[in-house]
């Protein structure tokens, strides 16, 4: 007998197997029986495929005959899809805090950061802490966040309206498609 694949995903392959019977499932999931592994691994060398050991604690071990190379190749694409898949809900949220008595330079200066941070792909999340009496004029809070959110209107969007919550009013922006 000879190996048709090696195995590099901790499943163990036509030799490699060493129990003394498996239950045979065919190439097209149809199942064989339970079988001694020498007339099992003749079966899957007359198919041209590989035993695969999918179950070695079961009673009997589940090997099924299949093309061991393919198997990974999906595998592999499978999880490569799924990590593209995570990376693309998992967009990061950058924080930045503002006044609702921002002077123009620091405004400007916050404006370039967050630019930065829009161009990369980063959502924004804005809010301003109003403290002691600033809490009976939030609305100089509200007038500096939209006026931010103006600024940035050709590459931002607003996801969230001002909104007060307790001390603290939030915005959120995402870039632009």
């Amino acid at each position: 007998m000879f190996c048709i694949a090696n195995n590099k995903n901790g499943l163990l392959i036509n030799e490699q197997i060493k129990a003394s019977s498996v239950l045979v499932i065919g190439p097209n999931g149809e199942q064989v029986g339970v079988k001694p592994l020498k007339d099992a691994l003749v079966l899957a060398n007359y198919a041209g495929l590989d035993l695969v050991l999918m179950n070695p604690n079961g009673n009997p071990p589940v090997a099924k005959i299949m093309d061991y190379n393919k198997y990974r190749y999906l595998k592999n694409k499978k999880e490569k899809e799924n990590i593209k898949r995570q990376k693309a809900n998992m967009t990061e949220t950058k924080e930045f805090r503002l006044s609702s008595v921002i002077d123009v330079g620091d405004f400007e200066t916050k404006l370039r950061q967050v630019t930065k941070y829009l161009e990369k792909g980063a959502k924004i999340k804005l809010t301003i802490r109003f403290k002691g009496r600033q809490m009976s004029h939030t609305e100089l809070g509200q007038d500096v966040l939209i006026k931010f959110a103006e600024r940035l209107s050709e590459i931002s969007v607003i996801t969230d309206a001002p909104k007060l919550d307790g001390r603290t009013m939030t915005m959120m922006l995402a870039p632009k498609k």
